[in-house]
Formats: C-alpha cells, sequence, structure tokens
C-alpha cells in the first residue's frame, strides 16, 4: 500500500463499497448456481444485467470520488503530478465507456 492510501478519496465510504462488492459477489454465487442448476436462459441474462449494473454503479462512484478528491487536489497543486492524475482519469474513464 503506497504512503497515499490515506489519502483516497473512497476511504470515508469504503464500508459502504464492501457492502456492495459483498452484495455483488453473492449475484455472482447466485449466477453460477442458476449455471448448474440449468435456469432459463433470460432469466440468467436479467441477472447478469443487474450484475453489471452494480458493478457499474461502484466504478462511478469510485471514479467520482477520484475526480473530486485525488484528481482535484493534484490540479491544485500544478505541474506533472496534475498532468499525470488526469491523464490516468482520462483512461479510466475511456476503459468504463468501453466495459
Amino acid at each position: 500500500m503506497s504512503d497515499h492510501a490515506s489519502h483516497y478519496g473512497y476511504i470515508a465510504n469504503k464500508d459502504d463499497y464492501l457492502k456492495r462488492l459483498r452484495r455483488i459477489e453473492g449475484q455472482a454465487r447466485g449466477l453460477q448456481k442458476m449455471i448448474e442448476e440449468e435456469q432459463y436462459c433470460i432469466d440468467i441474462l436479467t441477472q447478469v444485467s443487474a450484475m453489471t449494473r452494480a458493478l457499474q454503479s461502484v466504478a462511478l462512484g469510485l471514479l467520482d470520488e477520484h475526480l473530486s478528491h485525488c484528481v482535484v487536489r493534484a490540479a491544485a497543486e500544478g505541474g506533472a503530478e496534475a498532468d499525470s492524475k488526469i491523464e490516468e482519469a482520462s483512461s479510466a474513464i475511456a476503459r468504463l465507456v468501453r466495459s
């Protein structure tokens, strides 16, 4: 863990993120069980869609906190760190849009 870990924007909401990710983990286990039990394709796809939306929600929350905390702080400091954080955020957004 880096020395900046205590400064990450999501730390204030860490427990909420963990709770949401545990729910998503449960959804993944539920999907496995649906396949094992040979349930109807559309029902499985509906659950995959719900899980995908849940993951996207976590990703967007983390991105928002990264922008409002890490990127804003780096931009205020300026220099190469600001450029790096903006490029990093831009790349993350591009990955999310493609997913």
